[in-house]
């Protein structure tokens, strides 16, 4: 029994074993292209330091080699083994993975030639296993491998530089050297976990970017739906208008024939009871709508104070309604002027709801973000349509922060392209701001369909 048992932990532990050389291969056996990224302030002011580093590393490991590490007959062997050094930082900056085993190599290799001559130079004592021109190397490659890669990969490159620097000093050894083992771990380590923060930190800074961003588009899609509701709960008592005078013609159209056949009856009748039941899902739908909106949500216009539940119940404004709207943005502290051209037509209901709602909103954000200015109302009827201007001065008081800006005029829009209109909006010259629509007089697109919705915005519209 103990021997089946030890024979399964064997196992066990020979089944980790292979698990972890087969992720240490997956992180550290890669030559995958990772570029250093362009620093927003400083730009490509690093990349031009590493690249002198690297220049004086080479230059420093070749001299190095050459006059002291005893292998100046071989002037080939002491200038590649003093430039691949700097070749790993330099390849740093495109593969750090790959150019920290280029720094390990190279380490290996330069204390290997340099064992041979230790000690053989009187009164030199040799810094080994690692050079100062390898210390400088390594580290600045360990920097440059921690800020791009996962921490386990930066780890597991510090264990093994650990390991290597334990088997040339402490396996291998030699005589008459300065041992630098102790010291290049040790800063290896350091720049490690300084490289880790600082890939975390950024990593950090990213996310929030990402977050930020979404929740800016989420807000704006919430936008548009509460603004697709508050237009869906206002045109509901439009369409019950119509349907309610259907179901009345419908009861009384019998009354007005003379002897009605009994198939005229029963087909009125179905119109009728068609026409309540239409009704009737009507109210449910507005009362799922209205029961995440009690207040009213027409502000300080003379449409009842917020939280009242007047405005849900109150009739849907139009035109006529217009010189009401106006009187009362003048009692708000705006000076407003209108002006009417053009002959006078009847509208469908959704038309004059809809424009009355965007002279409102217009007038709503001059008062917001132009106190004190001029504010110019133009009406003009036109054959086709009505044409509609809001045009304010520049500002004559101090503008304060309005924390729900940003979204009226997305409000105006989805109301226009719902009717086939538009809406424009833009800054003047003398630092005011104009909005225009056109709706069209039956309220349909010219060629009878439907409108493609307005984009759903990223960032805050321009507002006067």
């Amino acid at each position: 029994m103990t021997e089946t048992g030890g024979r399964r932990g064997f196992a066990l532990l020979a089944d980790r074993g292979r698990r972890g050389l087969r992720v240490l291969r997956d992180d550290l056996w890669t030559a995958r292209s990772d570029p250093l990224p362009v620093f927003v302030w400083l730009r490509w002011l690093p990349h031009g330091l590493l690249c002198l580093a690297a220049l004086g590393i080479g230059l420093g490991g070749v001299a190095q080699l050459a006059n002291d590490g005893g292998v100046r007959l071989n002037p080939g062997a002491s200038f590649a083994i003093g430039l691949a050094p700097a070749g790993a930082v330099l390849l740093a900056l495109r593969r750090p993975v790959a150019a920290w085993w280029l720094s390990t190599a190279a380490t290996a290799v330069c204390a290997a030639v340099v064992r041979e001559h230790l000690g053989q130079i009187p009164g030199v004592m040799l810094p080994w296993p690692w050079t100062a021109a390898g210390i400088i190397a390594h580290l600045l490659v360990m920097l440059l491998l921690a800020l791009r890669v996962r921490a386990r990969v930066a780890v597991e490159a510090l264990v093994l530089t650990a390991l290597l620097t334990w088997a040339l000093e402490g396996g291998w050894g030699g005589s008459g050297y300065q041992p630098t083992g102790v010291a290049a771990v040790v800063l290896s380590a350091v720049v490690t976990v300084l490289g880790i923060a600082l890939h975390g930190r950024r990593q950090a800074r990213a996310e929030l970017v990402e977050q930020t961003s979404l929740t800016a588009e989420e807000r704006a899609r919430r936008t548009l739906l509460e603004e697709r509701s508050r237009i869906a709960r206002e045109l509901h008592d439009v369409v019950a208008h119509h349907m309610s005078v259907i179901s009345i013609q419908a009861q009384v159209a019998p009354h007005l024939v003379e002897r009605p056949s009994p198939e005229l009856v029963e087909n009125l009748a179905g119109i009728r009871q068609n026409a309540l039941e239409a009704l009737t899902e009507l109210r449910r739908v507005l009362g799922v709508l209205r029961s995440e909106d009690p207040e009213d949500p027409e502000g300080p216009y003379g449409l009842g104070a917020p939280g009242t539940g007047a405005a849900p119940d109150a009739p849907q404004p139009n035109l006529a309604r217009l010189g009401t709207l106006i009187e009362n943005t003048r009692a708000a502290g705006l000076d407003v002027s209108a002006e009417v051209r053009g002959a006078v037509r009847p509208y469908t209901p959704g038309v004059e709801l809809s424009a009355y709602r965007i002279v409102q909103e217009a007038l709503s954000n001059a008062l917001r973000h132009a106190p004190g200015s001029r504010v110019r109302v133009e009406v003009v009827h036109r054959p086709d349509g009505l044409h509609l201007e809001v045009a304010n001065s520049r500002p004559r008081r101090k503008v304060l922060p309005s924390p729900g800006a940003g979204h009226g005029l997305l409000g105006m829009r989805e109301r226009a392209a719902m009717l086939g209109g538009r809406v424009t909006a833009a800054a003047t010259a003398p630092g005011g701001f104009t909005v225009t629509a056109f709706l069209p007089g039956d309220g349909t697109p010219p060629d009878g369909s439907l409108p493609t919705p307005p984009p759903v915005p990223t960032t805050g519209e321009q507002t006067p």
